[in-house]
């Protein structure tokens, strides 16, 4: 049988995450996002374990990070028969990745400011 390390999150990394969650990022990006953070490179099992979300979540937010070009991904062989196992890092650094979430966070915001000028405008 083999044994393998599983990381989970400190107390800093929990308040991270939950700091993206409040600006209105998904909770399971969130989780991946900063669990990809602290390491150099994970498997999608060990981000499971250590993210404690369930296969399909892990997918969903691996999809996403994939879109937005902050993940990259490559296939190793299984040390058994079976399938190549995927193995994602973050394209990005962490610091790069925060920068572009803050633009798309203030461009929300003047969208948001503009429609509410719209509604002043209405009521004027």
């Amino acid at each position: 049988m083999r044994t393998e390390n599983v990381m989970y999150f400190t107390e800093k990394e929990e308040e991270f995450a939950n700091l993206l969650i409040e600006i209105g990022t998904k909770k399971n990006v969130a989780k991946v996002l900063v669990f990809l953070a602290n390491i150099p490179e994970a498997t999608s099992r060990a981000i499971e374990r250590g993210t404690d979300l369930r296969q399909p979540e892990v997918s969903i937010a691996m999809r996403y990070l994939m879109d937005q070009g902050w993940i990259t991904s490559r296939e190793s062989k299984a040390e058994s028969k079976g399938r190549p196992v995927k193995i994602y890092e973050l394209a990005k650094p962490i610091v790069d990745i925060m920068d572009s979430i803050e633009k798309e966070k203030k461009k929300e915001a003047t969208n948001q400011l503009a429609m509410i000028q719209k509604l002043r405008d209405y009521i004027r």
